[in-house]
């Protein structure tokens, strides 16, 4: 049976750092307000780069680290919430820029959630010998959705990329995903796209009446009860059949939302902490790049060796949540 193996990661993170201190001279808010409640200490914020050059310079980071050429690549699978263009998307771009003249794209837009889809559809071609080479690149501008007069949301994101390219196998690898959506009629994690602007319109109709700009809306006590329910269940789920216990499994690489959901789910789950793998301090939420992100810096520390298993676990926007676990 063959899988996709994961042999090249990439990470790109804007120069700008922008600490807790700074959001004092924005809005009512301090370093240890920040912490205390989220964990963040410090975030990257892109000041100017457009969003498809962060995740360019991740999937060139990770093609440079498994030595292979662009024209190898078989599927580009880019995922973003924050594109710089509905069309062409960033998938579209990163292809043309790297030079991956046979490589098939498209883009994929699951929230925070979007990286493990992503990595759940590379799968998908991968063990069916459609493709031998897929690339999955996410990249998020998250800063450019913030109302930076909410202190509750403002402080929370960051900007970043992050990159991995997969390899058809038939050992280790992919072992299994689980991707999984509920209803979110309340808008829950919200962000209004282009708003009717024609002459013929009458009415301008929204499923979320309180939407009236473009800027990010998110309940966080929700978000907050949504996560810990099914962070676990994800991670649960994505084991079951597989005959891997939990024990098993060398790191946990959490969505990087808030380090109060992730020391709950750590507790739920009777684990170690040192299992999860926390990067949250520096980086904020990049939405779906916290993943690959953390995952490229885990390989920058020398973390992991062969057959390490490795969950990655996320949930966000649509209400979307799943996780995929990997032999390394």
């Amino acid at each position: 049976m063959l899988s996709g193996k994961i042999i090249g990661t990439g990470s790109y993170l804007p120069d700008f750092v922008m600490k807790n201190s700074d959001f004092e001279k924005l809005v009512e808010t301090n370093d240890e307000w920040i912490v205390t409640r989220t964990g963040i200490s410090e975030r990257h914020i892109s000041t100017g780069m457009e969003n498809w050059e962060m995740g360019l310079n991740a999937a060139q980071n990770a093609l440079e680290k498994a030595g292979v050429k662009a024209e190898a690549i078989d599927f580009i699978i880019g995922v973003t919430v924050t594109p710089d263009y509905f069309y062409p998307t960033l998938s579209n771009i990163v292809e043309a820029k790297l030079g991956a003249t046979n490589a098939s794209c498209f883009d994929v837009a699951a929230g925070c959630t979007g990286f493990v889809v992503g990595m759940d559809i590379a799968w998908q071609y991968l063990r069916s010998g459609k493709a031998k080479k897929v690339l999955v690149v996410s990249s998020e501008s998250m800063t450019k959705t913030l109302d930076f007069t909410d202190r509750s949301s403002c402080v929370l994101f960051g900007d970043g990329a992050g990159a991995m390219l997969f390899d058809s196998t038939e050992s280790g690898g992919i072992i299994n995903t689980y991707t999984m959506c509920e209803p979110d009629p309340e808008g829950l994690l919200a962000c209004r796209a282009l708003k009717p602007n024609n002459p013929f319109i009458k009415e301008r109709a929204t499923i979320f009446n309180d939407l009236s700009d473009t800027h990010l809306r998110m309940g966080g006590r929700d978000t907050y009860k949504f996560a810990v329910r099914v962070l676990p269940k994800a991670i649960t789920k994505v084991l079951e059949g597989t005959g891997v216990t939990l024990d098993e499994v060398k790191y946990i690489i959490p969505h990087q939302a808030n380090l109060r959901i992730i020391d709950h789910v750590t507790e739920y789950l009777g684990i170690a902490h040192d299992k999860m793998y926390v990067n949250i301090d520096k980086y904020a939420n990049t939405s779906s790049a916290t993943v690959p992100i953390a995952l490229d810096e885990m390989v920058g520390k020398g973390l992991l060796t062969p057959h390490d298993k490795i969950i990655f676990a996320g949930f966000g926007a649509g209400l979307t949540y799943g996780a995929a676990l990997v032999e390394w």
